[in-house]
């Protein structure tokens, strides 16, 4: 199974500054000719045909079975071998799911929003529709608790939902890591990794840290047939 998270400089991409090197992403202004040559490097690298999303923070999940013009949705769910999905962030978290049996994945684009109505819970109620297997999942880089510094209103609005997530120190900070590890552990989902923080790593994309930047890609895909 593939199950991976790219950087500026997984492979060596087409996009130049502030997009360099390895942007994925269509809708940020880079060049468009530059992406597309991206993406297909990440194809190649893998030898498998990889899905994107136009993300739009909501809560709506799409399950496909080959590639498609790219769905207005926030989370993808395949059961097809040799088909990868693709999740694109720059500071909120690129979540991969995947079932003990390997017979479904998933790619999961979780911000503030999707995490306040529900996204994850959506996603895995669909997979366990598709298989009675344990599911696993890993949480990629992202912006940590340390750093996503919000003011009151978004504090309060998150809370609503994850009250143990809102961190009150020098400043009001949300862990959203910490509440999707929560909202998983709930569900009976084992988190397997945890990765680091994309305004502290500079070889991530930050739209906090940077505004104009790029998105790199959390990608899982089932084991091709045999």
């Amino acid at each position: 199974m593939i199950r991976t998270f790219t950087s500026r400089s997984f492979l060596t991409g087409e996009s130049h500054s502030p997009f360099d090197s390895l942007n994925l992403a269509l809708h940020v202004g880079d060049d468009p000719d530059a992406v597309k040559e991206n993406r297909a490097r990440l194809s190649q690298r893998f030898d498998v045909p990889i899905q994107y999303m136009n993300q739009v923070h909501g809560a709506d999940v799409r399950q496909i079975d080959k590639v498609i013009p790219d769905p207005t949705v926030d989370a993808l769910i395949t059961m097809t071998p040799g088909l990868g999905l693709a999740v694109m962030v720059a500071d909120c978290i690129p979540l991969l799911i995947w079932d003990e049996s390997q017979s479904v994945v998933a790619a999961v684009h979780v911000g503030r929003r999707g995490a306040i109505n529900g996204i994850v819970a959506n996603v895995i109620g669909q997979m366990r529709l598709l298989s009675s297997a344990s599911l696993l999942a890993e949480i990629g880089p992202h912006i940590c608790a340390d750093c996503y510094v919000v003011g009151e209103e978004i504090a309060t609005e998150f809370s609503a939902a994850h009250p143990n997530a809102v961190l009150r120190r020098d400043e009001l900070t949300l862990d959203l890591s910490g509440a999707l590890r929560g909202d998983l552990a709930d569900m009976k989902v084992r988190v397997t990794n945890h990765h680091s923080c994309t305004v502290e790593d500079p070889l991530l994309y930050s739209y906090r840290r940077d505004g104009v930047t790029g998105r790199f890609a959390g990608v899982i895909s089932l084991p091709p047939a045999q």
